[in-house]
């Protein structure tokens, strides 16, 4: 039984409906990610299943319990961690004070030990604990929203564009540090733009347009797929492609999705 299913989950803000029936799976410890361009549907997908927002349609089942009538925090309680686009970490409060907020919803029985592990994966933040968190840069800001998701205990953790706005040498560290969160036994789902270094780390993935799941398969599959060509070059359709023909399209494709890095 998977950790998490979608189950043709339609998703909308007012009359304007965002996710079109989609269904997903979660494997317990995998990583799956999430792309497509902005506006697709990534975020609201991750909003919907920590609830922040209401399906119009379908069901999220979680361990094969149906959650879509929980609220964020009872989800929150069920294991579900949210780190959102834009980390949105309370800037005006201490480094400390976010962390505490981290673990409001849970039990303090094992609070200290909690801490521990957090800054034995950011050592920074127990230097800086008594800082002001609005200070620090947009990297640390990412490592501090990660640590405060991870003050839940979580077992499913949503990670909203984690590389938005993040040097490049401090990406490399946000996703390494994925991976090893996967080897502590936590599931993720990853909605990322940067899909290079997304499909680097990740077992699957989910290719969303206008709502929709337009594609889905392992990692692997997914950067060498002539279909993924198609979709984010509009080619294709019903028109023959050549072998000569393909393998200029994957190269551009390479281009497209996986820029080199500057």
């Amino acid at each position: 039984m998977p950790l998490l299913e979608l189950k043709s989950v339609s998703v909308g803000y007012g009359h304007n409906r965002v996710l079109h029936n989609v269904d997903l799976a979660l494997e317990r410890g995998e990583i799956v990610t999430l792309l497509g361009a902005n506006g697709a549907g990534k975020s609201t997908l991750v909003k919907s299943i920590s609830g922040l927002l209401r399906t119009e349609a379908g069901n999220i089942v979680l361990d094969g319990e149906p959650i879509e009538a929980l609220s964020a925090a009872e989800r929150l309680r069920h294991g579900i961690a949210h780190i959102p686009e834009g980390r949105q970490i309370f800037a005006g409060m201490t480094v400390a004070e976010n962390l505490e907020l981290g673990a409001y919803a849970s039990s303090e029985a094992d609070h200290a030990e909690r801490l521990e592990s957090v800054f034995a994966l950011f050592p920074v933040l127990r230097e800086r604990m008594r800082d002001i968190a609005g200070n620090f840069s947009g990297g640390q800001q990412q490592m501090l929203a990660i640590a405060r998701g991870l003050m839940s205990k979580p077992r499913l953790l949503l990670l909203d564009e984690p590389s938005l706005g993040i040097a490049p040498l401090l990406v490399a560290e946000i996703f390494r540090l994925i991976v090893g969160l996967r080897a502590q036994g936590i599931t993720i789902l990853l909605a990322e733009q940067n899909a290079r270094q997304a499909l680097s780390i990740a077992d699957r993935g989910y290719v969303f347009e206008n709502g929709k799941i337009t594609l889905s398969g392992s990692s692997k599959d997914l950067q060498n797929s002539p279909e993924i060509a198609e979709r984010y070059l509009g080619m294709g359709g019903t028109t023959e492609v050549s072998g000569a023909a393909s393998a200029a399209l994957a190269g551009k494709l390479r281009t497209a999705l996986f820029p080199a890095a500057v």
